[in-house]
């Protein structure tokens, strides 16, 4: 499983012409220029792309962080009108492929006049599309006894503050299941990412390493290796940093 991983940090220290030539993980020459060279190989220096990766990381997290917990806490402990059907619609979401609904959603995006800019990658994200987390969330807070809502509510207080002091700060393991996996879906994400950035000061880091391959002259895959190690190197931080925390917030929602 790890040998593709390894043999690309591998190629990523060979000179380009020796990459398939020498498909082993030995290192006969240590090639270090790939990494300076790959660095400002492009229009702009990476670290451009990784700065745009990272504004469109950070408000997908915010975003849902923010709207997903209030949808779980409006499903798991309000009443209104409509609640299980409501429930079954954002489950059914889950299903949906993200390509039924690019072509509305381009088109709606267009005519807002968003395309070329950030706001369509983190705008839904505001608006709890992502099903996923809602559901991981939902099953969270139904863990949560009802006791201490009763409790809270006997001490005057209502929904807004019950959730901000008391829900919120228990949910921290699911919050943070759902920082990781937005940051490793969305930081990887190349298919939305390719449809709204078209232009290249705004590319992302994916389409950043899609810019090396270059179908009418060689390709530099000395250079594309070493931006993608470069480019891996924040999820594995963030993912052994948050690990403890991934387990946790699975093992307790009631996925299993």
């Amino acid at each position: 499983m790890l040998y593709p991983v390894i043999w690309m940090v591998v190629s990523s220290l060979r000179p380009s012409e020796e990459i398939f030539r020498e498909p082993g993980i030995v290192l006969d020459s240590f090639e270090i220029s790939n990494y300076a060279d790959g660095w400002n190989a492009l229009s702009y220096p990476f670290n451009v792309y990784l700065l745009n990766s990272a504004l469109v990381v950070i408000g997908s997290i915010v975003g849902n962080l923010v709207s997903c917990s209030l949808a779980a806490y409006a499903f798991a402990r309000l009443e209104f009108t409509g609640k299980r059907l409501f429930f079954a619609i954002m489950l059914l979401s889950i299903m949906l492929p993200i390509h039924v609904i690019i072509v509305p959603q381009y088109v709606l995006f267009s005519q807002l006049g968003w395309v070329n800019t950030f706001l369509p990658l983190i705008v839904p994200k505001l608006l709890a599309t992502d099903a996923f987390f809602i559901f991981l969330m939902v099953q969270f807070i139904r863990g949560i006894p009802k006791e201490l809502d009763e409790a809270a509510r006997i001490d005057g207080a209502g929904h807004p503050r019950i959730f901000l002091q008391i829900i919120l700060p228990l949910m921290v393991p699911a919050l943070a299941t759902t920082t990781i996996f937005t940051f490793i879906w969305t930081w990887n994400d190349f298919f939305s990412q390719l449809i709204y950035l078209t232009k290249p000061n705004l590319y992302t880091m994916p389409l950043a390493l899609r810019a090396f391959i270059d179908a009418d002259s060689t390709t530099n895959f000395g250079e594309m290796f070493a931006m993608s190690v470069v480019s891996l190197l924040p999820i594995f931080l963030i993912f052994l940093v948050g690990q403890r925390f991934l387990i946790k917030g699975i093992a307790t929602t009631g996925i299993k």
